[in-house]
Order: C-alpha cells, then structure tokens, then sequence
C-alpha cells in the first residue's frame, strides 16, 4: 500500500516516535472508528462537528444534512478541513498522577472535500456508510427514496495528507517512582456488542440479527 508523504502540517510533532504514515495502519483505524469528527472555519469561528463516515479506497466519504453548516461550509472546496478518528485501547495507570496516559491509535486526514453530485457516487458512498455499520446490512433493507437521497449531502474528501499517532505498552514512571507502593499497569479497553433489543413494532417472525456480522466488536 506504501506510505503517504510526510509534510510539515501533517508530522507528528509530539512523539514523533508514535508517528505512523503507512497506509495499511492507517486504513485500518480508520475502517475500525465509527465516529469521526470534522474540523472546519466558518465565519471566522472553528467547529468541530462527529458524524459517521465509511472510506472507499482513497477517499473517505462523509455524509451529513443538506442543511447543515458543516456540509454547507466543506462543500466549498476552497475551505480546508481536519477529519480525525480516534479508538482507545486502554487506560494507562503509572505510579504518578503526571504519567497517567492512554493506549490509542488515532488518525488525522487534511484536505479539501468536495460535494458528491452523480447520484450513482451518492448512492455508492451511502451504500459504504451503512455496510460501515453492519456488514450486508444495505442488502437486507430499503433503499433511499428520492426524496432522503435529496435530504442527504455527501463529501468527499481525498485521502491525500494522513497520519496516524499510536501509543501502546505499559506506563512509563520515574526511576525513582518505580518503588512507591502503588498499583502500575493498563486497564484494556474494548467496545463490545450487548444483547440486541428489538423494536417494540418488529413484525412477528423477523429473525433475531447475526451478532457474528458485527466483527469489529469480537
């Protein structure tokens, strides 16, 4: 897959040791997330606004309200934006209140997105979002009237400039910390699937859904 090209704006400052620009790694947090949040300027003020996502090759495609003010503002590809996807992996204790951290992988994707008007893209990049979710579920339900394809904006944004930061491992304390009597180590943190719980107008005889198909929480 190789790496993408390091820049100025997109090194790992702090750190830089946890400074990751493989694509692999990089692909893979970002098909893990769910969530990303979409950082933008608009009328002189910064937002910073989570939304649900899915990436197609090289480009990472956000889906959002016709109405909203983060499709109107990256719609304009003149306006630059920051996606970021962020997954913990643990709570890292150490010895010292100054040490405390936490074990995550994270990705951070400049650029300037453009709005998806070829409704075959649309309907592509809506079909990604919710395969995104659960695995086949687009398959299994109705597909979009013309009216919620309408409703429904979509950007697209190339996956040009990326990096990721990850920080794995135990805590790292003071030498001198090292023999204080208290409890070091990571608490792991996972996202699990509960018991699915079915809608109180589910029609009698619909089967149960597959929790096997939701494979990013095993």
């Amino acid at each position: 897959m190789g790496t993408f090209p390091t820049s100025d704006r997109i090194t790992v400052r702090r750190l830089p040791k946890r400074g990751v620009y493989d694509k692999e790694s990089i692909y893979s947090i970002l098909d893990e997330g769910f969530i990303c949040h979409v950082g933008f300027v608009a009328d002189g003020q910064p937002f910073v606004i989570p939304t649900g996502y899915a990436r197609l090759g090289d480009t990472l495609y956000i889906h959002g309200s016709a109405a909203s003010r983060m499709i109107k503002t990256a719609a304009n590809e003149a306006v630059a934006i920051c996606v970021t996807v962020t997954l913990l992996d643990g709570l890292v204790l150490a010895r010292s209140a100054f040490h405390h951290s936490m074990n995550y992988r994270s990705v951070v994707v400049l650029g300037k997105a453009r709005l998806v008007t070829c409704d075959d893209e649309k309907r592509t990049a809506l079909h990604a979002f919710t395969n995104h979710i659960v695995p086949g579920r687009w398959e299994e339900t109705r597909q979009p009237a013309v009216q919620e394809l309408k409703a429904t904006h979509v950007l697209a944004l190339p996956i040009e400039e990326a990096s990721a930061k990850i920080r794995t491992g135990p805590p790292i304390d003071d030498e001198e910390d090292y023999s204080l009597p208290v409890w070091a180590g990571v608490v792991p943190i996972k996202t699990r699937s509960g018991k699915p719980i079915p809608d109180a107008r589910l029609l009698p005889g619909v089967p149960e859904i597959d929790l096997n198909r939701f494979t990013r929480f095993q």
